[in-house]
């Protein structure tokens, strides 16, 4: 009777998601036994409830991310941007992979003092960050897009997405930049699962799917920025824009090494509540891209309400680290009320480890971001994309939390038995 309780209260607690139709949310700070999360420890333990459902039913069981890495350096240039920044050109190579994953970087010249950085994939090749001649054309599968023609990079596309990648503003900022083209991880297309990393892994006990290996192959970059003397390993923010923000989410629950996680315009199975059952819905994901979950994933067809997690226990596992949450108000798809939401109900965790989540149930009006705590959101102007505007958000919430805090532990270090203020 007294488990029966809990659950009612929960419920009613985080009820009306939508303002119409009840709906009730899977709690976050009660086990799957009705018994209260309490302490830090009750909450390491109930994470891993949280983290193992999501492994089994929607993002899949990975293996375990190869402890070494073997690269070599490619290019190195200390004159970028008139001499502000060093831009170098890194290989990975992965046994059993017949690509290198190659990344782009760039620190500011300012010292020789480690600098925080932030990593994120693009969508089209590194070539496409900056018009740059002296960075080669992915040779990797490209979706087709715009003047993308027969899956293959273009000299046309040089720099065309120098606005989703402010790296002159970045490096002014005090931070470094570390980016690779997903692509170079697994191509993002049906057939893609017996490519890859995913090619390289084939067990029956490996489910995962192309968004558990795009977090997997964040989690095999940090191998090498440990290696980096440029940049300072425990202040990397993990950034990632639509089914790359979904990736961020997920390669922040799973490695703890990730300092920060920020998620641009996730939608499903990203930030957005999926009980909802506004914009993207599991149904158009299950149809359209299947490859990116687990096997299991598919029995939720129209069943959001029968997977026993939601999107905002996803965010709640970066706890205690910060995280931010961005939305844009003419992206209807990614149902920006929805990720609010998931942001708001995920960030009461933050009270077992005596932080601040999001306090304010209201979501902000548009292009006024909130901040508060460990939590950040905003809803911009605009369209489904990553604007100067995000990163300028952005960056403000990495000073509060990758420099103030440098000298200090990292929170996660923190295993004291605190009880619920």
């Amino acid at each position: 009777m007294k488990t029966l309780l809990i659950c009612l209260l929960t419920a009613i607690s985080i009820s009306h998601l939508n303002g119409s139709e009840y709906t009730q949310l899977p709690p976050v700070l009660q086990f799957k036994n009705g018994r209260p999360v309490n302490t830090i420890k009750d909450w390491e333990k109930r994470r891993k409830e949280i983290l193992n459902v999501f492994k089994q039913e929607m993002y899949g069981v990975a293996p375990p991310v190869p402890c070494g890495v073997k690269y070599t350096i490619e290019s190195e240039d200390k004159s970028a941007f008139n001499g502000k920044a060093t831009k170098k050109r890194v290989n990975l190579y992965l046994k059993g992979l017949s690509n290198p994953i190659q990344l782009l970087i760039y620190y500011p010249n300012n010292g020789t003092e480690r600098t925080p950085a932030f990593l994120g994939y693009n969508f089209w090749g590194n070539y496409t960050v900056i018009n740059d001649p002296e960075i080669p054309l992915t040779q990797q599968w490209v979706i087709n897009q715009g003047v993308i023609k027969d899956n293959k990079s273009s000299e046309q596309l040089r720099g065309v997405r120098e606005s989703r990648w402010p790296v002159e503003q970045i490096i002014d900022a005090g931070y470094a930049l570390v980016t690779l083209y997903y692509g170079d991880i697994v191509p993002d297309y049906n057939a893609g699962k017996r490519l890859g990393v995913l090619a390289i892994y084939q067990h029956p006990k490996y489910t995962w799917g192309a968004i558990g290996a795009w977090a997997w192959g964040l989690s095999y970059v940090m191998n090498y920025i440990e290696r980096d003397n440029r940049i300072d390993a425990k202040r990397v923010a993990v950034i990632g824009h639509s089914r790359l923000g979904k990736t961020a989410l997920w390669a922040g629950a799973n490695d703890k090494r990730f300092a920060m996680v920020i998620s641009n315009n996730s939608g499903c199975t990203g930030a957005a509540i999926s009980r909802r059952k506004v914009g993207e819905r599991f149904n158009i994901l299950i149809k359209i891209r299947p490859y990116w979950y687990a096997p299991n994933f598919s029995k939720y067809n129209d069943k959001e309400e029968e997977l026993a997690v939601d999107q905002h226990q996803l965010i709640a596992l970066t706890a205690p680290r910060p995280i931010y949450v961005a939305s844009a108000d003419l992206d209807k798809n990614a149902d920006p009320e929805g990720e609010f939401l998931g942001l708001y109900y995920g960030s009461e965790v933050y009270k077992i480890f005596n932080l601040k989540g999001l306090e304010k149930k209201q979501m902000p009006e548009v292009n006024t971001p909130y901040f508060s705590g460990q939590a950040g959101y905003h809803i911009r102007k605009g369209k489904h994309d990553i604007t100067a505007y995000d990163w300028t958000q952005f960056l403000k919430f990495a000073d509060m939390h990758l420099k103030e805090h440098k000298d200090a532990p990292t929170r996660t270090q923190n295993t004291a038995d605190l009880p619920v203020k």
